[in-house]
């Protein structure tokens, strides 16, 4: 959901991709004279869809107050990397541009002549040179400078100015948290550091191995009117719902609940993943629960049981280590058949930014 306040529209959208093809894309958005500094954040492999990983690496480097990560972040709350996404309101794209904010900062990063508001490559560009704008215009603003470029970008420059900061309107604040839990989601071990271990993972196993035997059945999520019954995804959220951590229902929206350690940094409780596309995250088809020595428990197919398995197939795409904040930071897709992203599951679990909020205000009059 974005909002508008005074002249500024505000904008939004998402990405995903593997790290091979990231030196194949770091020189196509030279002449953009976007340039990615030394030791910047990079993208962890698999997060971004292939197609948009170069785009998101080089334009997330546009200012300081952006990274990849955060871009990618930012993105992925809007559209889950969906370049169709409308909204009720009029937001269209990748982005999720309203048409007279991309009227006014439009780029045409692909170099085809035109400034396409649903060519994702296009969104991509004009949502960082959006953000990198808002973040000159709030840089005299105290707090945390990104926190305060994010939440111009979804209230406007005149709330954030107003108020000092992210303002205390429950949607921005819970967008501001979001993306910047949701960053560390996007981050390769270069700038996410060691991924340390989730502290509810033995509960998580402890639920799995209950189940074990447990037939499958699609769509089952453990319910009395299923038979107690799970696929693969049910399981995860289910295992994970013992220890207090809601995740989303289908697998490669769990993909987003966490870090993503490397093959040799796996720990048992880590979600694991496989997927038809290895370079495109949306096409992740099964999860299941890492317990260690290369073995994972899962709910496989129809006609199986919750079993141990290999993890070690040829469309295993990665894993991630769920954490409170990633959860909680995950956007919950609308019921109307748009692609569009509503907001958080439950924003006030994360960790709230560094920034002025007053106790009591009026939400800005929504646009997108």
């Amino acid at each position: 959901m974005v909002l508008r306040n005074g002249a500024r529209a505000a904008i939004a959208g998402g990405a995903v991709g593997f790290g091979f093809l990231l030196l194949i894309g770091l020189g196509t958005y030279a002449a953009s004279g976007v340039q990615a500094p030394a030791g910047a954040p990079t993208l962890a492999v698999g997060t971004v869809p292939a197609a948009y990983q170069s785009a998101v690496q080089q334009w997330g480097n546009r200012c300081p107050q952006l990274s990849p990560p955060l871009l990618a972040a930012q993105l992925y709350q809007e559209s889950g990397f969906d370049p169709s996404a409308r909204s009720g309101a009029g937001a269209l794209g990748l982005a999720q541009f309203l048409p007279g904010t991309w009227a006014e900062y439009a780029v045409d990063a692909d170099g085809d002549g035109q400034k396409n508001i649903w060519d994702p490559i296009d969104a991509i560009a004009t949502a960082a040179t959006y953000d990198c704008a808002l973040a000159h215009d709030t840089a005299d603003i105290p707090g945390d400078a990104t926190a305060n470029m994010l939440a111009a970008y979804n209230a406007g420059e005149d709330a954030v100015r107003k108020y000092g900061g992210v303002p205390p309107y429950s949607e921005t604040q819970g967008y501001v948290r979001s993306i910047k839990a949701l960053e560390v989601s996007f981050s390769g071990p270069a700038s996410s550091g060691t991924v340390t271990v989730s502290a509810q993972a033995s509960g998580a196993i402890y639920f799995a191995q209950t189940k074990l035997g447990t037939p499958y059945q699609w769509g089952g999520e453990g319910l009395a009117s299923q038979n107690y019954e799970f696929d693969c995804s049910g399981l995860t959220q289910a295992a994970f719902a013992s220890v207090g951590i809601t995740l989303p229902r289908v697998a490669n929206d769990q993909w987003y609940a966490g870090p993503h350690p490397s093959r040799d940094q796996l720990r048992p409780g880590d979600l694991v993943f496989f997927a038809t596309d290895l370079s495109d995250p949306r096409s992740i088809h099964h999860v299941g629960i890492y317990v260690g020595g290369g073995y994972m428990i899962d709910a496989p197919h129809t006609g199986a049981v919750v079993r141990y398995d290999s993890i070690d197939q040829k469309d295993y795409i990665g894993a991630t280590r769920v954490t409170q904040d990633g959860a909680a930071a995950l956007p919950v897709r609308d019921n109307n058949g748009n692609g569009n992203i509503t907001g958080g599951s439950d924003p006030s679990t994360v960790a709230a930014p560094p920034a002025a909020a007053p106790p009591a205000a009026a939400p800005p009059p929504k646009q997108g």
